[in-house]
């Protein structure tokens, strides 16, 4: 290791100290410390700065699944965020019946547990675990609860450990002195670390303290921040681990503003789905389709709007969709990631904007082989577009995946990839919705014009018209 970096890392530790060492000398803050999995990473932080005796009551490390299971009681994945509920739960409901009448009335207890599997002689996959403190912001206060999912991205085992403890001791120290500030907090997490290091992959708050908290904002964050690639909200407006949720699961993913869901949108994905389930690859398979929506759409007016981010998703959801939020501004990186996240088929349903983008040579400068590279990466892994035609406002013409004009240089390449079936048209939709635009139907909803009720499903105005959404104007007659 040179010498600047050995002082970075040097600077890295003394942060990470100075923040276990505060808490140490805070005589308000006691609790309890639960590792299961990379050692007792965060407690060794606590106990190496000095005055841990004035903040640990009690350190424990239960690897055997038979001490784990007496302890917290079953569970059948133990690096799970049930088993770090049971953890937090159990832990802390101890922690007052036997220190509450002692010392309740000036300390602000706390209990942060972990459960976690990081690279190993047995395991050589990615590390990943879950965390969690619970915690009173007051001394008598009712507590509050942080959880966190983790991707631990160093090479080395031990890394991975130090990892670890750094963002464990960033937990604590940002739920106890951050807690008004949640972006703050959140930003906090991997300090002294870095996205390729750590990534933070789901989130959620509770407790009083929380109670003005969606989730779904903070989960965003994640993202936004840089701490997480995508984020996952399930119909129910849950945010859960985008791994978990596609794992060993074919996959159909539509990318758009939904904003607001058309005819069109729907009619993409009635098409894309009835040629998905005929797929022999996904014939047999549990499948999922989710509605993707990057954050570069996300802030295209300059800044993040968290009402017209929730509209969105509150509709999608009520639709029963599932929502991803990624980062991914090509669709090849897009394709990495899900093959990242299963091993099964994945489809990606676009319309021709789309596909002309996908061959616009300016876009691929930034890759050393160009828009051949990015068509290599994006059909690395048993990836197929399907496409959705679209009328030509000019000519009246209907065009089609096959029939889609390219530059001549691409020619070859445009037909290489229909023949070989890396890309299909969609059959079977509905010629009526094709002159429907969601930049459109957004204008009309805004200005009182009450024709775009017509161009989305009925459930979808009546949400828009009830709640509301995105600036909604009733229209004189209304």
């Amino acid at each position: 290791m040179n010498t600047a970096a050995a002082a970075r890392n040097e600077d890295l530790e003394a942060n990470v100290d100075k923040k276990a060492l505060r808490i140490n000398l805070d005589a308000t803050k006691y609790g309890t410390f639960a590792e299961i999995g990379a050692g007792q990473e965060v407690a060794r932080i606590f106990f190496h700065v000095g005055g841990a005796s004035g903040t640990i009551a009690k350190t424990i490390s239960a690897y055997d699944m038979t001490f784990s299971d007496a302890i917290y009681g079953p569970t059948p994945r133990y690096v799970s965020r049930q088993r770090l509920q049971q953890m937090l739960e159990y832990e802390y409901n101890l922690l007052l019946e036997r220190l509450a009448d002692k010392r309740a009335g000036r300390t602000s207890f706390f209990s942060f547990a972990n459960t976690v599997a990081t690279k190993g002689y047995n395991r050589p996959t990615e590390g990943h675990g879950w965390l969690g403190v619970r915690f009173q912001a007051h001394p008598r206060a009712e507590p509050n609860q942080i959880i966190i999912h983790v991707r631990m991205l160093d090479k080395d085992n031990i890394q991975q450990q130090e990892a670890l403890g750094i963002i464990g001791v960033n937990l604590i120290h940002g739920a106890f002195y951050n807690y008004p500030y949640p972006e703050k907090l959140i930003g906090s997490l991997i300090d002294s670390l870095s996205p390729e290091r750590m990534q933070v992959d789901m989130i959620k708050f509770s407790g009083p303290d929380f109670h003005y908290i969606d989730n779904r904002l903070m989960a965003l964050q994640l993202v936004e921040q840089g701490l997480a690639d995508a984020v996952l909200f399930n119909p129910n407006g849950e945010c859960e681990r985008p791994d978990e949720a596609i794992y060993k699961k074919a996959v159909l993913v539509e990318r758009g503003s939904f904003r607001p869901v058309t005819h069109t949108t729907q009619d993409i994905l009635d098409c894309a789905q009835e040629r998905f389930v005929r797929e022999a690859k996904v014939t047999g398979n549990e499948a999922i389709t989710l509605m993707e929506i990057t954050m570069q759409n996300l802030l295209s007016g300059g800044q993040l709007d968290h009402t017209d981010f929730l509209d969105r998703v509150d509709v999608l959801g009520k639709l029963g969709r599932t929502v991803i939020i990624s980062k991914f501004g090509e669709y090849f990186r897009l394709g990495a990631y899900l093959s990242r996240c299963t091993d099964k088929m994945v489809a990606i349903a676009m319309g021709i904007p789309s596909l002309i983008d996908l061959f616009q040579e300016k876009y691929y400068t930034n890759l050393e082989g160009g828009i051949m590279e990015s068509f290599g990466r994006l059909f690395k892994n048993d990836l197929k577009l399907y496409v959705y035609p679209m009328r030509d406002p000019s000519t009246g013409e209907i065009v089609t995946a096959s029939s889609l004009k390219v530059a001549p240089n691409l020619q070859h390449l445009h037909a290489y990839l229909l023949q070989n079936h890396y890309i299909e048209e969609l059959e079977g939709y509905k010629p009526e919705y094709l002159d429907i635009f969601s930049r459109d139907v957004l204008k009309r909803i805004r200005s009182g014009d009450p024709s775009w009720e017509k161009m989305v499903p009925e459930q979808v105005a009546d949400m828009i018209k009830v709640g509301r959404l995105y600036n909604y104007q009733p229209s004189a007659a209304q």
